[in-house]
């Protein structure tokens, strides 16, 4: 058997063991050394990235879903960093009436890869008025990470980090949208309401200031949409959201 071959089968039945493939590789008792460690550095992944949603769910039923991505999802990326992704989304199918839980899953991988995303220095404020804001396109910081929020998974996370009593999960009154960034060395979440999430999409679509204004301006009303693009425009630049700004 060549070199290449070997080495797909044992790759392929790490993933999807099979008794054909354990055949062709050796005997099934020395194989399954190999399959428990292969599952266990898995589960090791996980439960480094996933501490707080690990201890608000409870041990066994952590590794009940981690066994269940790691069945449905074997490792896509050359770093096992990169396993945790899409986690929430087998959470969303293993628990589809807690939402809390998918959204709590989210905030903590965001947070853990907001931290290591490219550096982008912030824009200053120095000259800003002399800007053509009609023409003027919003780079916003890539580290930010959206997503829409349904429940009170941040005051859950907040009190989990905190190590503070911890609410029980529900429904916002409100539904709004998560934000996730690197502010210099400190990695922030904080939640907005839905014009301003829906607002930050809009700036993620096309960068266009002008075309955000119109937008703001459809949803409030001239005068409120204009004051509102302003009010954002000057909190999401204290921020440090915005990174460059090019004038076309």
């Amino acid at each position: 058997m060549k070199l290449a071959t070997l080495q797909r089968d044992f790759s392929t039945w790490l993933v999807a063991p099979t008794a054909p493939l354990a055949a062709r590789l050796g005997p099934e008792v020395r194989l399954a050394v190999y399959q428990n460690n292969y599952r266990s550095q898995l589960i090791g992944c996980l439960e480094h990235c996933y501490p707080l949603l690990r201890g608000w769910m409870g041990e066994h039923a952590f590794l009940g879903v981690a066994v269940r991505h790691i069945d449905a999802h074997p490792p896509h990326g050359w770093t096992l960093d990169a396993y945790a992704d899409g986690f929430h989304a087998t959470l969303a199918a293993a628990y589809p009436d807690h939402p809390d839980l998918h959204e709590l899953a989210w905030i903590e991988h965001a947070l853990n890869t907001a931290f290591v995303a490219a550096d982008a220095a912030p824009v200053t404020q120095q000259g800003l008025a002399a800007l053509d804001w009609e023409c003027a396109l919003l780079q916003l910081t890539p580290s930010l990470q959206l997503r829409e929020a349904a429940t009170n998974a941040e005051a859950i996370w907040s009190a989990l980090w905190e190590q503070r009593p911890v609410p029980e999960g529900a429904m916002l009154d409100q539904p709004g949208g998560y934000l996730v960034w690197r502010r210099a060395h400190t990695v922030l979440l904080r939640q907005a309401d839905a014009l301003e999430y829906a607002a930050l999409l809009q700036l993620q679509r096309d960068r266009s200031f002008a075309a955000l204004c119109d937008w703001l301006v459809a949803q409030c009303g001239e005068q409120d949409g204009i004051a509102r693009a302003g009010a954002l425009l000057a909190q999401w630049l204290a921020a440090e959201l915005i990174t460059g700004i090019d004038v076309v």
